[in-house]
């Protein structure tokens, strides 16, 4: 499909209950790689967010009802209508984003499984039932929806962030508003009408593009009727939102910040590490909260695994995402790129070596080059902060009790990935490492079927998995007499 044929088949309204709505006011959502509009968007205010809630509210009870059966048949029908909508969604998705069309396809796949997973999770709500230890009667515990849900997600995955939310959320039976970021509203507007075509019941979703998420949020965690926040940012935001929602009680997941530790041991594959270090690093542009942020390796491999990183990181193409010549694409904006840029002249400054890019290439979009910094000190700031950018800061360090406390130096613990031959190393590393998961030779291990999510500032709650659906489901006793 054109690129404006696409752009035109995109819903650019409000989607509430089920059907388009404008809205008083638009805003503009930019092509990263060049700034230029790619379409104008309707900005909800807080009372577009209580129609939208309204329209939730309306249908809750009668979603909640359907047999899950029948909610799993709807799910895997969403499943299969993106799945045959890929490359066009991809495509959008790379003009709104910026990652190039080869990742927006990955993540189309990947954010497309979490309705077929949760299809099936759906008939699996299990409950118990058993007589009460004294022998007074039968103890029968059971698992309702939750209710109205809201979800907060972010820029970088505009896909698959919604679709970890929906999946459960649908499953068990719950109504859902998403607002996605203001600067990627497309993908979720248009998924919001592909799911509506594959048959989901009008009001179950509603999603509010807007350029002031403060009223729109304030308003909806405000009003006693919306149930469950579930938020996927930053940290510091997390914590205003968990602050926010306290005095309603709301249930909340929180999937916030990470700095990831990639720890290679002087047992290790080097050229496997490389590998895995150019997926956990490079996958969307560096731009995930579970990209490796700081490679602390043994120095006895430290030259040669800088040495054939530094190659592989070189090879990299910057470019627009949807040429198909680009290996990476822009960044968001402009405050991104000085954000990169900042960092690296921080630990420029304090002794670090530039082995390979290091420049923003200036000009039209908010490009930075694959970028590798050697001999990183142990007070520079990218070692402590989220980069979400395309640079690796490589240190070293001696002993296995070394490459660990540096791992979890940190007050994040999203993420964590080691690399060694060793088993017992392997389980012992894992265990020790204060992150909620740890990949063990390998550089992706996001997965529909795995509980996804942090500890420590990273946040709380799961995404995924049988532990996934969890979130969404009330816990009810009924105790029934002999």
């Amino acid at each position: 499909m054109a690129i404006e044929d696409l752009i035109s088949s995109v819903p650019t309204g409000l989607w509430i209950g089920g059907e388009e709505r404008q809205a008083a006011s638009t805003f503009n959502v930019l092509d990263p790689s060049d700034d230029q509009v790619l379409a104008t968007v309707a900005d909800a205010t807080a009372a577009d967010a209580v129609a939208a809630l309204d329209a939730a509210c309306a249908v809750q009870a009668e979603w909640a009802a359907i047999a899950p059966r029948k909610r799993g048949e709807i799910l895997r029908s969403v499943f299969e209508t993106i799945t045959e909508r890929a490359d066009d969604i991809a495509a959008l998705m790379t003009l709104e984003m910026g990652k190039v069309v080869a990742e927006s396809k990955g993540e189309v796949a990947y954010g497309a499984e979490f309705f077929r997973w949760f299809s099936e999770e759906a008939v699996r709500i299990a409950g118990r039932f058993t007589p009460a230890p004294a022998g007074t009667g039968r103890i029968l515990v059971t698992k309702q929806a939750v209710g109205p849900c809201y979800a907060i997600t972010p820029w970088n995955f505009p896909l698959a962030m919604g679709t970890r939310k929906m999946g459960p959320a649908f499953a068990a039976g719950c109504t859902m508003i998403v607002k996605p970021a203001q600067e990627t509203p497309l993908t979720m507007l248009l998924l919001a009408k592909l799911m509506d075509e594959a048959g989901l019941p009008k009001g179950v979703l509603s999603v509010l593009p807007t350029s002031d998420p403060g009223a729109v949020t304030t308003a909806l965690i405000d009003d006693g009727r919306l149930r469950k926040l579930t938020f996927t940012g930053s940290t510091g935001v997390g914590k205003a939102l968990v602050k926010q929602s306290a005095d309603k009680l709301l249930r909340t997941s929180m999937e916030l910040g990470g700095n990831a530790p990639f720890i290679v041991f002087d047992d290790a594959d080097v050229d496997a590490a490389v590998d895995g270090a150019i997926l956990a690093k490079m996958r969307n542009g560096g731009e995930a909260c579970t990209a490796a942020n700081r490679f602390h390796v043994a120095n006895s491999v430290r030259e040669e695994f800088t040495d054939k990183l530094v190659k592989r990181m070189s090879e990299f193409t910057l470019g627009k995402g949807i040429d198909p010549a680009s290996t990476l694409g822009p960044l968001i904006n402009s405050k991104q790129v000085a954000t990169v840029t900042e960092l690296v002249s921080d630990a420029v400054s304090k002794g670090a070596t530039v082995a390979v890019g290091g420049v923003a290439p200036g000009g039209p979009g908010n490009f930075y080059p694959a970028t590798v910094l050697a001999d990183v000190p142990a007070d520079a700031r990218i070692l402590k902060e989220e980069i979400f950018g395309p640079v690796a800061p490589i240190t070293g360090f001696d002993t296995e009790d070394e490459g660990v406390a540096a791992a979890n130096n940190t007050q994040y613990g999203l993420a964590a990935y080691v690399y060694t031959q060793s088993l017992d190393r392997a389980l012992r590393v894992a265990e020790g490492i204060e992150s909620g998961m740890v990949g063990i030779n390998r550089g992706v291990i996001s997965d529909a079927a795995a509980p996804f999510g942090g500890i420590k500032e990273s946040g709380f709650g799961r995404e995924g998995g049988i532990e996934g659906i969890e979130e969404y489901l009330d816990t009810k006793y009924i105790a029934l007499t002999r």
